[in-house]
């Protein structure tokens, strides 16, 4: 599964253990873009860098690729959708995967991505 920024920012908040449990489930990816997201965020605290250093260990980063470009670019070209969340689906079709996210709204338009809220009660 591809893991989009929110599930990461959850689990270094640890403000939702299942959310850290999750990410560290199974042979779980991010994109490129999302590390920059993640790691950029300008209110990040040491202890939550600590736990995303620990996270980031455990997980593959699919790099931005010439594949994944044309493939942002086409999402882009077919409907209003932000550079960064281009980025995430595009790497979640070129790659297969399912793209884990709280905001599947983000995503919904998206033609043949598949969508996986794992926490959808708690919006």
């Amino acid at each position: 599964m591809l893991l989009d920024s929110n599930i990461l920012i959850q689990a270094a908040n640890q403000t939702a253990p299942e959310t850290e449990l999750l990410v560290v489930s199974g042979d779980h990816a991010v994109a490129s873009i999302t590390q920059i997201e993640v790691y950029g965020f300008t209110g990040l605290m040491p202890e939550e860098k600590a736990t995303l250093d620990i996270l980031f260990r455990r997980l593959t980063v699919h790099p931005l690729d010439e594949a994944v470009i044309w493939r942002a670019i086409e999402l882009r070209q077919e409907c209003r959708m932000g550079l960064g969340d281009a980025i995430i689906a595009a790497t979640a079709l070129v790659h297969g995967l399912p793209l884990v996210t709280r905001n599947t709204d983000d995503f919904k338009h998206v033609e043949n991505l598949k969508l996986v809220d794992p926490f959808p009660a708690r919006k």
